[in-house]
């Protein structure tokens, strides 16, 4: 008998991708809620412009961005949003090569744009205050997730 160590064998992340059938399964639950909700939100936003142009008011907010006028600048940003995080979301889903870079360059701006609302817009606006936005971590926990997953999402064989 050998008193000499084996090495154990380690399963990488590449080779454990290799077990799931779709890119889908790369993404953990909490994600592929997420793309649901962007999915149906980025679905109804075109009716929020539609209800603008009726005269119609509706309460918009979205990473502290807040207005009842979907036609005014910043509904306008929000439907934008919206939209292109429910494109993003459909891209994810249908597990398209270019959702993985679209999503982390889509999580930056939405970062900046909270961070934005969070401690700029108190210098710029009578409202002094400062509040923490919760969306700002889960969209580094998001951008981190994709980054882990991206090697894989792109060489992902069908």
């Amino acid at each position: 008998m050998s008193n000499e160590i084996q090495p154990v064998e380690t399963e990488t992340f590449r080779e454990a991708a290799k077990k799931y059938h779709r890119r889908r399964d790369l993404l953990p639950i909490w994600i592929k809620v997420f793309i649901w909700i962007f999915m149906i939100f980025g679905a109804i936003a075109p009716i929020g412009l539609v209800l603008g142009l009726f005269g119609i008011n509706i309460q918009l907010a979205f990473l502290g961005l807040e207005t009842n006028d979907p036609l005014s600048i910043t509904g306008a940003i929000i439907i934008l949003m919206f939209l292109t995080k429910g494109i993003i979301a459909l891209g994810l889903w249908t597990e398209k090569t270019w959702a993985i870079n679209i999503a982390k360059i889509e999580a930056i701006i939405s970062s900046v744009i909270c961070v934005f609302i969070m401690v700029g817009l108190r210098f710029i606006s009578d409202n002094h205050s400062f509040n923490i936005r919760f969306e700002l971590i889960l969209l580094v926990l998001y951008y981190n997730k994709l980054s882990k997953i991206e090697y894989d999402w792109e060489a992902f064989d069908h």
